[in-house]
């Protein structure tokens, strides 16, 4: 008992020192970087508000979510606390600027966490739909994929087609280098990411596990996970040249040996410094390297972050 009490109080004097890192830097260094001043006059269509001429796919840095479809996960109050990353629906996320969702999905085609559930995966195609029907110039990247332990839903990429198919932008090298405008009327990019099931054909309407990557830090440590993005973030080659998005998670994992269990507290800890993070890109010659920027509990300054850098580049200011 004394050795596990012992335990925890070092890991609360890491948690502490690290949070106090990311802190100094941010004092010493500022959160300045191209186009941080930027606020988009209207979220919910900020990709037309820039222009669809002029906005190229590998330009954008996109805003997105991670485990994006938890808002209603498991019981209110008693499990929803340990796997709730999101608090509003996916047409909420859309609606403020949400352009990258992360979905996990079981074999009867149930959204889940882990062991915990919600709600079917229609849920969230009627609300991308109704985005879409909101608006004209907006893309989404959809990236589905069968959660860890779980089968694959059976013949889902028929269901994806299904549902989206007026809307899919087909895989596509040449896409990285189109503007929006050339990409119209079709709005989504949808990567499915089967366990067992046959992967996506390149050339089909899906997109294969290759064209989103991350480099996923298990981690409740807020400077280590900062370092370690930078670090991966800086292997990569720049936008200008890479056939593929690369995203950087912006999150914490609660650990299984801590007692701070639930999602909240633990990501809190770096959920504001994002842009710290952009700014810090820029600082140590990586700023070209961004595309994806995801992130539990999305708010308006997150989007505004991305969607500014995103106008910087277009306006040549980066």
């Amino acid at each position: 008992m004394r050795g596990e009490v012992s335990k925890q109080m070092d890991r609360i004097k890491s948690v502490s020192s690290e949070e106090k890192a990311l802190r100094d830097l941010q004092q010493s260094n500022g959160c300045n970087f191209p186009g941080c001043d930027y606020r988009p006059p209207d979220r919910k269509n900020w990709m037309l508000g820039l222009n669809p001429e002029k906005v190229q796919l590998n330009k954008i840095v996109w805003p997105g979510t991670h485990d994006s479809a938890t808002n209603k996960i498991g019981i209110p109050l008693i499990t929803r606390p340990f796997a709730q990353c999101q608090t509003l629906s996916i047409y909420g996320q859309l609606e403020i600027g949400t352009r990258v969702v992360d979905i996990r999905v079981q074999e009867d085609r149930r959204v889940c966490h882990g062991i915990l559930l919600t709600y079917s995966i229609d849920v969230v195609m009627n609300d991308i739909k109704q985005f879409l029907s909101e608006t004209r110039a907006e893309i989404v990247i959809l990236e589905i994929r069968t959660e860890f332990g779980h089968k694959d839903p059976p013949e889902f990429d028929k269901y994806l087609e299904e549902q989206l198919g007026e809307f899919l932008i087909h895989n596509d090298d040449n896409v990285f280098e189109k503007t929006i405008a050339e990409i119209l009327p079709k709005r989504v990019i949808c990567v499915w990411k089967p366990r067992i099931s046959p992967k996506p054909e390149v050339g089909g309407p899906l997109w294969g596990s290759g064209y989103l990557t991350d480099n996923w830090i298990d981690t409740d440590l807020p400077f280590t996970k900062f370092e370690s993005n930078l670090k991966y973030l800086s292997e990569q080659p720049p936008v200008g040249s890479r056939k593929h998005f690369y995203r950087v998670e912006n999150t914490l994992t609660p650990q299984a040996d801590n007692l701070v269990m639930y999602v909240k507290p633990v990501t809190n800890r770096i959920h504001g410094y994002a842009r710290l993070f952009i700014s810090q890109c820029f600082t140590r010659g990586c700023g070209d390297w961004l595309q994806v920027l995801s992130t539990d509990f999305i708010d308006e300054d997150f989007v505004d972050a991305c969607v500014g850098l995103t106008y910087a580049r277009i306006e040549g200011e980066a």
